[in-house]
């Protein structure tokens, strides 16, 4: 049964969904290092403090740590903002335990602040409960396929359970968590948008498939993405606006449209596209652990 806490009345305010982005904002809490996918289009070892795209962090933090980020935030001119605390990575956030303890922590202390998380969504089913109980309210699915085969070729690698998957076999299990996971976190009452990176010449065909399903499933809003080139797809050119704008628009018929993304850092604090001063120190980007 939907927890009465958590859906829609717990997000408003949240900038990718719906809150006005100018006003509201939000901080990204850099808890989560490693990761237990290895995506084509995904680089994490290194950092600069001009560049914007997910992945990307100055330091990794401790949850106690996390939770004086936080604390610091609401002590300054920002305290008027700040409508959201997500988990984003750099790694997937549900690979790692201290997403969990940084989310009680925070709840505990700032229980105004909306929750957001940004998975892969391979760990959805075995996590959402967990989750729920600590009273998330928003969550961010990346899905870039619906066919096994494509997804094989986006994910190169994949860790569920101790065993190693690649190839249509990954690809499958992927594509499997990744819809049950939102099925049950629509169930559980928590507000879900589906992230879908647009690469040319390998997901083109999916971007429509992906809209039914998650439209089916009760998903709010889709956010296609360009591909930022680099890893395995450095050589692909990303998609144009005006492409990009095209594909946003013919499934805006299935599924509502976020057109407002910045592919924000892991460690953004502030307003969507006005970004604070990173804090310095800590762990480096190139400690960060992968698949």
């Amino acid at each position: 049964m939907a927890n009465p806490c958590l859906g829609r009345n717990n997000i408003q305010g949240h900038p990718c969904f719906g809150g006005n982005r100018h006003n509201n904002g939000r901080i990204h809490l850099a808890v989560a290092p490693r990761c237990n996918i290895k995506c084509g289009y995904c680089t994490r070892r290194h950092d600069c403090v001009n560049e914007s795209r997910p992945g990307v962090t100055s330091r990794i933090l401790t949850p106690k740590e996390a939770l004086e980020t936080v604390r610091n935030v609401m002590d300054s001119h920002l305290s008027d903002i700040i409508k959201v605390v997500g988990i984003a990575g750099p790694g997937d956030p549900l690979a790692n335990q201290e997403t969990f303890e940084t989310f009680r922590l925070i709840g505990d202390e700032f229980p105004h602040l909306i929750k957001c998380l940004s998975t892969n969504g391979l760990l959805l089913p075995d996590s959402l409960e967990h989750l729920a109980e600590l009273g998330l309210g928003s969550l961010t699915v990346t899905i870039n396929a619906v066919d096994p085969e494509v997804a094989g070729r986006i994910y190169k690698r994949i860790l569920y359970h101790d065993r190693h998957y690649s190839g249509r076999d990954g690809g499958g299990l992927i594509i499997a968590n990744q819809f049950e996971g939102v099925e049950k976190a629509v169930e559980l009452g928590l507000t879900v948008k589906v992230n879908t990176v647009l690469i040319p010449g390998v997901n083109d065909s999916q971007i429509t498939g992906i809209a039914e399903r998650v439209k089916s499933l009760g998903a709010f809003v889709m956010n296609v993405m360009p591909l930022i080139p680099q890893a395995d797809f450095a050589a692909i050119v990303p998609p144009t606006p005006e492409e990009l704008e095209l594909v946003r628009g013919a499934n805006e018929k299935i599924i509502g449209q976020f057109r407002h993304c910045r592919q924000c850092r892991a460690d953004a604090i502030g307003l969507i596209g006005q970004d604070q001063a990173v804090p310095a120190g800590g762990c480096s980007a190139a400690a960060i652990g992968a698949v």
